[in-house]
C-alpha cells in the first residue's frame, strides 16, 4: 500500500488504539506486558504528505495485571506517577516511503526527560476517514531515570508495541 493520507486535521479514537509493552526481567526468565488504558492524540497532514502529531499516555493507566506490580510501576523508581503522570510523543515530521512504510522523526518525553526518537510504523490503513499505523520499537527506560534495577533483574530495553486509528477530526 503506498495510499497518501488525506490531509487536514485527525483524532485518535482510544477505544480502536493500543500501546502496550514488554520488557524481561528476573534475569530474562520473565517478560512484563502491560498496556496503557488511556491513551489520547491528535495529528494533522499536511499538503506535502508529512504528518505531525502528538500521543499521550495517562502513567497512571498502564495495567499489568499485578496491582502490586503496578503500584510500583507508579512510584518514583519507575515513571513517578505523581510527578510526571503523562509520557507524551511529538511526532515533528512523518512520512511515507517505500510500501506501508512511514519514518517518524520526534521527542519522547517520559519522567520530565525528553529525548529524540525516530522509529518507523507501518500503514496499515488509509481511508477519507480513518488512518490505521502500527509500530514497535525499543526504549531504553535508563535513559529516562528509571534505574531502579534490584539484584540486577532487569536489564535490556523495553519494547512498544502500538496499533493506533485516527479519524478525521471535527472541522
Amino acid at each position: 500500500m503506498n495510499a497518501a493520507v488525506e490531509t487536514g486535521l485527525w483524532q485518535l479514537d482510544a477505544a480502536a488504539s493500543t500501546v502496550a509493552v514488554r520488557h524481561r526481567t528476573m534475569w530474562g526468565m520473565v517478560t512484563v506486558k502491560g498496556v496503557f488504558a488511556a491513551v489520547a492524540g491528535r495529528g494533522e497532514v499536511h499538503a506535502d504528505g508529512s504528518a505531525t502529531g502528538t500521543l499521550t499516555l495517562d502513567v497512571t493507566s498502564l495495567d499489568t495485571r499485578n496491582a502490586k506490580r503496578d503500584a510500583h510501576l507508579r512510584s518514583a523508581d519507575f515513571f513517578d506517577a505523581a510527578g510526571h503522570p503523562e509520557i507524551t510523543f511529538a511526532a515533528q515530521e512523518a512520512r511515507l516511503g517505500d510500501g506501508d512504510r512511514v519514518d517518524v522523526v520526534g521527542r519522547l518525553t517520559v519522567r520530565g526527560t525528553d529525548k529524540p526518537l525516530t522509529l518507523t510504523a507501518r500503514l496499515v490503513e488509509a481511508g477519507a476517514e480513518q488512518v490505521t499505523l502500527e509500530s514497535e520499537f525499543t526504549v531504553d527506560r535508563g535513559e529516562f531515570g528509571m534505574t531502579w534495577n534490584r539484584l540486577g533483574m532487569m536489564g535490556g530495553t523495553t519494547a512498544v508495541v502500538a496499533t493506533l486509528r485516527f479519524t478525521r477530526a471535527a472541522a
